[in-house]
Parts: C-alpha cells; sequence; structure tokens
C-alpha cells in the first residue's frame, strides 16, 4: 500500500492525471456526444403578414377585389443524408412583403454542437464527397438550427443575391461537416 502511495506522490503522476481530467473535461465540452439522445422539436408555421384592417373604399373610388399576396415558393429540394442521417423537405419562400425565408420542413437529424443552416452555392453530393465543401464557396449562415426536428423558419437578409445560391445545409460549424443538405430546384 505505501508503494501506491509513493507513486500518486510524484510530481509526474500528478501531473498527468491532471491532464487526463483536463482533457476529458474539453473533449466533452468539445464533442457533447449527450446531444444524441437529445431531440429539440420546433413546429413553426409559415410567416405571414398581417393585413391592415380594411376600410371602405371612399365614395366613388373602385373598390380592390384583389386578395393580398400571399408566400410563394421559389424553390424547393429533399435533404439527403451526410454525416448523420438526415431527411425533410427545403423551400425558398417570397413572402407577402417581398422578403425571403428558407422553410425546413418535417426536419429530422441529429442533435449536436454549433449547428447552422447555410443556404450555400455547392453543388450537393451523395455520400463522403459532400461532407466538406458547403463552407468552400459563397455560402450565407442564416442562424443557428432552431432543433433537429420539426418545421422552421430562418430569414434570408435583404442583401443576399438569391441567384447565387443553389443549396441549403445542415452544417456543424464545430467539425466543418454537413448534417445533411439538398439541392435547391427552381419552381
Amino acid at each position: 500500500m505505501a508503494r501506491g502511495r509513493k507513486w500518486l506522490g510524484r510530481p509526474l503522476v500528478i501531473g498527468v492525471l491532471v491532464a487526463a481530467v483536463a482533457g476529458a473535461g474539453l473533449g466533452l465540452y468539445w464533442f457533447q456526444p449527450w446531444k444524441l439522445w437529445q431531440d429539440e422539436t420546433v413546429r413553426e408555421a409559415l410567416p405571414s403578414v398581417v393585413t391592415p384592417a380594411s376600410t371602405p373604399p371612399p365614395a366613388g373610388a373602385p373598390s380592390a377585389s384583389s386578395s393580398p399576396p400571399r408566400p410563394r415558393t421559389l424553390a424547393d429540394g429533399e435533404l439527403i443524408s451526410h454525416e448523420h442521417a438526415t431527411s425533410g423537405r427545403v423551400l425558398l419562400v417570397r413572402l407577402a412583403d417581398g422578403s425571403h425565408v428558407v422553410r425546413l420542413e418535417d426536419l429530422d437529424t441529429s442533435n449536436g454542437p454549433d449547428l447552422r443552416v447555410l443556404l450555400t452555392d455547392a453543388p450537393v453530393k451523395e455520400g463522403r464527397a459532400g461532407w466538406h465543401v458547403f463552407d468552400d464557396g459563397a455560402h450565407v449562415s442564416l442562424g443557428k438550427l432552431k432543433g433537429n426536428k420539426g418545421s422552421q423558419n430562418y430569414t434570408v437578409p435583404a442583401d443576399v443575391d438569391l441567384s447565387r445560391y443553389t443549396s441549403v445545409s445542415i452544417w456543424c460549424d464545430r467539425f466543418d461537416v454537413s448534417f445533411g443538405a439538398a439541392e435547391l430546384a427552381r419552381v
């Protein structure tokens, strides 16, 4: 027993133990493995613009018989799996007020650290060839992934030229890898 205490009292052994505990703590923070068992479900409706209350037109003015503009899908695509099994549908929608959103519908993917939604110009490739390409060219981060399941909306900044972007990726910024992606086909 005294021999074991003698080893534990040496500075080298203490240093190795401290380094091992610190390394395990950093590894847990970096990989966050508990997120694989935590699902976050988001159920957002497609945003709509509230129209002002209608007032009757002045006497003699023509009445407005047209209905207010509705959201319009400009492009869509199905998510394919990359690093993690991923499914769902992606829509690029122009809202009635002229703004745009990327909508994820029926998303189902793994949770992970630092997941983001990227609008990119990269082609969507199946398998490992498509895992790391989405931050190589032009891309816009639309924000952190709100949940790994469900339907959710991401506002596209007004200054983004949508003709430059052809795909959407669920991107893990910490490990520079795509969980899944969809090619946007114009409709």
